[in-house]
């Protein structure tokens, strides 16, 4: 996953590189628009039992993304106001880490502070309309063995996934709280990274009673400070495998013993949580589909349903999913579109509250599935998808059972909208809400109902 440890390292060493391309927030204002399913003429997807999510916000978008080490603030003002407009129409979730990903070291010292970055961030974000969110990683080199000061290369390179030690989670606890008193106006945090640092080799436990330690007193302190702050964990990547023996397991393969043990011990040890954050990828960690695309995404469903009947039914947000095996391989666009369309299915029929994409921009070149342009800034049918599904599946938008004569074609659907997913590299005819549809390989289409 771009959350694990190579992908981390490149992103932290762009970051850098990036943070002097930081532009001031400038754009134009515009009217939040609320994320509710209206009249239109195009489709979207469905086409098992739905389940009702559990209760949010209201007019709470469901989806969104995270920034990553380069994102529309790191290339000139301009580019940020073309991002920030388009995004403005259809205003969503968007999240950044406190450090890495972006963002400088915020406390190089036990007495100075560096928020330029995130303040850049955040400012985009409001431009852009977005429903901001904070994630609560990465520490300060000072807090993990590190000396004091802007941290070097060689510290983002090795070492930006440690943990704080643990005479220093007071401390870090303090720095979210600082945090989360300086954004008064970010609602929702996410308490650290996939374990990082806890967690250094999956085939053995982790040191959830490390974590779940860290994570009470970040609890403890932000509520402190904030006690109107919604603060979610662990942030844990569900992880699996082809075989095992564990009780969360499907035809997509069966999560890590590990895993369930880990968040079983955060769950019963917590201080508190206003919603449980998880992330994973549909292919196993051995770069596996099974038993194919389509059908491994599934294991999201299966997570998710765990995970409500384990929490009395608290939301769940997803803070990371991931679809192509991390082992070299590219898919065309078109199948790529696809997967991702259908695994959001999945996320919407399970009642998921939430669920970010995790956003890839590159400074220039190309960018498969970047959100938008990374020359021009003008949205891309990875933006475009998220987009409607904002619009038209936020968290507690009514679904209806609705199937397709061709079960290769899959099917989301509510009372004003249809999404349609050819799941197949041959053009398929098929019935669909009483209507007849040719879709074309791998098409994405979106219907008035």
């Amino acid at each position: 996953m771009w959350g694990r440890p190579i992908r981390m390292i490149a992103v932290a060493v762009v970051a850098i590189l990036a943070a002097s391309c930081a532009a001031p927030a400038t754009s134009p204002d515009s009217d939040r628009v609320t994320a509710k399913a209206g009249p239109s003429t195009e489709p979207t997807e469905s086409a098992t039992a739905a389940q009702k999510p559990p209760s949010v916000d209201a007019g709470w978008p469901r989806w969104g993304f995270t920034h990553t080490g380069i994102s529309a603030n790191n290339i000139t003002p301009q580019f940020e106001q073309v991002v920030a407009r388009s995004l403005a129409k259809t205003p969503m979730l968007q999240n950044q880490h406190i450090m890495g990903f972006g963002a400088l070291n915020p406390q190089p010292t036990r007495t100075q502070y560096f928020w330029e970055d995130l303040d850049s961030r955040t400012n985009f974000m409001k431009q852009s309309g977005g429903i901001p969110i904070i994630t609560l990683c990465c520490a300060p080199d000072w807090m993990k063995g590190g000396p004091e000061g802007p941290t070097s290369q060689e510290g983002w390179a090795e070492h930006l996934e440690d943990a704080p030690y643990p005479q220093h989670f007071d401390d870090f606890a303090k720095l979210a709280a600082t945090v989360a008193k300086k954004y008064s106006d970010v609602e929702y945090f996410l308490v650290w990274n996939e374990f990082k640092g806890f967690w250094k080799d999956h085939s053995k436990p982790a040191d959830y009673k490390g974590y779940t330690e860290l994570y009470n007193k970040v609890y403890d302190a932000v509520k402190a400070v904030r006690p109107d702050a919604k603060i979610g964990g662990p942030y844990l990547g569900f992880d699996s495998n082809r075989s095992g023996d564990t009780e969360l397991r499907g035809d997509w393969g069966v999560v890590n013993q590990n895993v369930l043990d880990a968040f079983n011990y955060w769950y019963e040890n917590k201080k508190g949580a206003d919603f449980i954050v998880v992330d994973g990828a549909s292919p196993t960690d051995a770069h596996e589909l099974l038993p194919d695309e389509f059908g491994a995404l599934s294991k999201f469903s299966a997570v998710t349903k765990w995970l409500r009947e384990k929490t009395d039914d608290m939301p769940i947000w997803w803070s990371e999913w991931y679809f192509v095996p991390e082992d070299g391989t590219t898919w065309p666009e078109n199948r790529r579109l696809a997967v991702q369309a259908a695994s959001m299915m999945e996320f919407a029929k399970s009642g998921a509250a939430t669920a970010l994409y995790w956003n890839p921009q590159a400074k220039d070149g190309p960018c498969q599935g970047c959100m938008w342009n990374p020359k021009t800034g003008a949205e891309l049918p990875t933006g475009e998808l998220v987009s409607d599904f904002v619009k038209w599946f936020p968290a507690g938008a009514q679904l209806e059972d609705v199937s397709s004569s061709d079960p290769k074609v899959r099917v989301l659907a509510q009372p004003e909208r249809l999404l349609m997913v050819n799941t197949t590299d041959a053009q398929v005819s098929t019935t669909v809400d009483g209507k007849e549809f040719t879709l074309k390989p791998y098409e994405i289409k979106w219907s008035g109902r």
